[in-house]
């Protein structure tokens, strides 16, 4: 559980600000080849993860990362297609004025990100967070691929030992699974529950002038 929090929070942290300053300049900035960039990236999407896995594995084994948790968030640095355009459409509603008299003002480029955009893409900030824990919670796959000491599973990797040891090849223990499984999904319940005033800004939050 422990891991599955490090890397929950450090994977959808990382993801939420690269995925928001690649928004921003796609949003803002204005360069020759700028939409074609942006359907570049979101191209990426249409690549299944199996396209990717091999390559992605060498790199990682090749910087000696193999077996730590790093493999599971350090990915997230380099941002996410969708939710740079997730962010990105929720910038473009922004009111520009906004923007023109903090420029007006004195303040650059990283101020006018920092200081007005991010506090105003809270909503969709937070259900990038969201989305990219829950994400995070369930992911089996790279647990299998990157994890080998049982002191580094996550949660989603020690459910399958889980189901090695008291399911395939013995006696099913259901009590075992089944109570397993319900503690792991507890805190996904609870996390929406605290975060649905966010999510209900989000989606609101082009409905009010003002």
């Amino acid at each position: 559980m422990a891991n599955t929090i490090i890397v929950a929070l450090l994977a959808s942290v990382t993801v939420a600000l690269s995925s928001a300053m690649v928004a921003w300049g796609f949003a803002w900035f204005r360069f020759p080849g700028r939409s074609w960039l942006f359907g570049l990236v979101l191209a990426t999407m249409m690549l299944p993860g199996a396209v990717t896995m091999i390559p992605t594995f060498l790199i990682w084994n090749s910087l000696g990362l193999v077996g730590t948790l790093v493999p599971l968030w350090a990915g997230n640095l380099f941002s996410s297609a969708f939710y740079v355009f997730l962010i990105r459409q929720f910038m473009l509603s922004l009111p520009q004025e906004l923007f023109e008299a903090a420029r007006v003002d004195g303040a650059n480029q990283w101020q006018l990100f920092t200081r007005i955009a991010m506090p105003l893409c809270r909503p969709v900030l937070a259900i990038t967070v969201i989305f990219e824990v829950q994400a995070s919670w369930t992911d089996l796959m790279r647990g299998l691929i990157y994890l080998r000491d049982s002191s580094t599973f996550t949660v989603p990797r020690g459910l399958k030992s889980l189901v090695d040891v008291y399911g395939f090849g013995g006696e099913w223990h259901w009590e075992t699974l089944v109570t397993a499984s319900v503690i792991t999904t507890v805190p996904l319940i609870l996390l929406f529950l605290l975060a649905q005033r966010q999510i209900l800004a989000g989606i609101t939050s082009g409905a009010l002038k003002g």
